[in-house]
């Protein structure tokens, strides 16, 4: 799955990649956090989605899970929110019983500079994470869908729009299995596209459905994805280089990838 990325750019970067694009708010990002973001955090991350009202392609901060519009009691939710930070590709389209599917036109793209994962190796207790990017690529786009529900402001009571987004998962490559290759939800990856189909993918609002699995079947060949192992990221233990969490960390004896893989 897609649990934790890295968002190392300015904000202004996008309009090389997107040069008509509207920014709905004054999004403050603290860059210095960029490195790692977890998803179980729930926090703000700058989305693009085409805007309903005007037809154009707008960014604003949404948080991370998402939230279903239906939902009133957004304490309660919480217990289930860990799994709505990812959607399986395969329910999109394909599962007209999901809430995927109810939103299936809500369409996003996640800008991303990396995204982590973790691999388990036979014999060693800690898993050791990798770094993926898209060499291609300095910044790429990971497909999503987005939420809006409608929440009351606990001192005001003003009536407000929360939005939130999830990333959209796939069945992994061959270099991503190698590495995601334990835990429930192993042998699975983030839907990493070419910037053709992440124009694609935000190209109109209503798409018919085969427009949309077309894009949904597209696999990143391994050889486009670069992999470093890196320290690990999920601790408040300070790296002892000090360098940024996303370089190269050499751990001793690494088996190369598909060696020693769990049972």
């Amino acid at each position: 799955m897609c649990y934790d990325i890295s968002f190392t750019v300015e904000l202004r970067v996008l309009g090389d990649y997107f040069p008509e694009l509207v920014y709905d708010e004054q999004i403050k990002i603290d860059f210095s956090l960029g490195e790692h973001i977890a998803g179980h955090a729930f926090g703000n991350h700058p989305v693009i989605y085409r805007n309903r009202a005007d037809n154009q392609l707008h960014c604003r901060l949404m948080e991370w899970g998402c939230i279903p519009f239906y939902v009133k009691d957004l304490k309660g939710f919480m217990k289930q929110r860990n799994s709505m930070l990812n959607a399986r590709s395969e329910r999109v389209v394909d599962d007209k019983t999901s809430y995927w599917y109810k939103i299936r036109n809500r369409r996003c793209l996640v800008p991303v500079t990396g995204i982590y994962e973790h691999r388990a190796i036979k014999g060693w207790k800690k898993k050791v994470p990798y770094f993926i990017t898209q060499p291609a690529q300095p910044m790429f786009f990971l497909p999503g869908l987005y939420s809006m529900v409608e929440t009351a402001d606990e001192e005001t009571g003003e009536i407000r729009q929360l939005p939130s987004f999830t990333i959209i998962t796939r069945a992994a490559n061959s270099l991503m299995k190698n590495i995601h290759n334990d835990g429930d939800n192993r042998n699975r990856m983030p839907l990493f596209l070419t910037k053709e189909l992440s124009d694609r993918w935000l190209e109109k609002e209503e798409m018919e459905e085969d427009g949309i699995r077309a894009i949904l079947d597209y696999e990143m060949p391994a050889d486009e994805l670069e992999a470093t192992p890196v320290f690990t990221i999920r601790s408040s233990k300070t790296r002892p280089d000090n360098k940024s969490k996303n370089e190269y960390w050499e751990w001793e004896k690494l088996p190369e990838l598909g060696e020693l893989n769990p049972d």
